[in-house]
């Protein structure tokens, strides 16, 4: 017996507008939708007029639930994957089920639509010839600086997502480890209230402030500029100063001249390190 398909549907990441007519389609069409949340996905599926047998498929039972959807497609059976918006597998689960399909044999076909970043991206001004996605940043302090420090160096543009109770603690470090960078903040992204807040990392953080920003965002970072930083001999003078004060420790001078130069930590930090195996 011939394997079935599985069908990567990209799904609309707010306005319902934004789903293609060959989404709708292989959604009719399928055996069965393997959905992130299918409360959610069933909604979708009422409001188009659709009625087709759901199972879940999430992080958590991406195991157990990977066996039993490819069984489903080796035994013949059309399947389609979504989302709770946007396209599979863009921070999203649904990797390891495309990777282990396309290793037994099964037909893998994308159906492209709505991708947030890229979304976010189109309209965002900034330079597009070169960028990565780094997705969401860990909710652990820690974690997400280390993270931040991985790609000070990168060049092109960085997008990130984030939700809105991270938002402002986020943006607090990406300006403490990055430097004050030219960023777009997009949220809301085809919904009623869409909007694009555009800025320096410290201007953005400041309106976050001044008012609540509802809703997930897409954040699109700016490369770095010789011209944007500071000399570093203003930064070599004032690490010299706090780290000489015996007032601070390496930690809290690093901190200090991070905030008073703009220049991103991890250069700070290696060369407060410089100095200290100096001495």
């Amino acid at each position: 017996m011939p394997s079935g398909t599985l069908y990567i549907v990209a799904t609309p990441i707010g306005n319902l507008e934004d789903i293609t007519l060959r989404a709708l389609r292989i959604l009719k069409e399928a055996d069965l939708i393997a959905a992130e949340d299918t409360r959610h996905t069933r909604k979708l599926l009422t409001h188009f007029g659709i009625s087709r047998p759901l199972t879940s498929y999430f992080d958590h039972n991406k195991e157990v639930k990977g066996s039993y959807v490819l069984d489903r497609l080796l035994n013949g059976l059309n399947v389609a994957l979504v989302t709770d918006a946007g396209t599979p597998c863009v921070s999203d689960p649904g990797y390891q089920l495309i990777r282990d399909a396309a290793a037994a044999g099964v037909t893998v076909v994308p159906i492209p639509g709505a991708c947030a970043a890229i979304t976010a991206l189109s309209a965002s001004g900034l330079p597009s010839d070169l960028f990565t996605f780094a997705g969401f940043l860990s909710n652990r302090a820690g974690r997400r600086r280390e993270k931040l420090e991985s790609l000070v160096n990168l060049p092109g543009l960085i997008i990130f997502y984030e939700a809105p109770k991270r938002l402002l603690t986020t943006l607090k470090d990406m300006l403490e480890v990055l430097g004050d960078r030219e960023i777009v903040l997009a949220r809301e992204l085809t919904k009623l209230f869409e909007e694009f807040l555009r800025g320096t990392i410290s201007e953005v953080i400041a309106e976050a402030e001044r008012r609540e920003l509802k809703g997930e965002v897409a954040i699109l970072v700016a490369p770095s500029t010789e011209e944007a930083l500071p000399d570093t001999p203003r930064m070599e003078e004032l690490l010299a100063k706090y780290l000489a004060s015996g007032e601070y420790s390496l930690k809290d001078a690093v901190k200090k001249v991070t905030q008073e130069t703009g220049l991103p930590k991890s250069t700070v930090y290696a060369e407060a390190l410089k100095m200290k195996s100096g001495d």
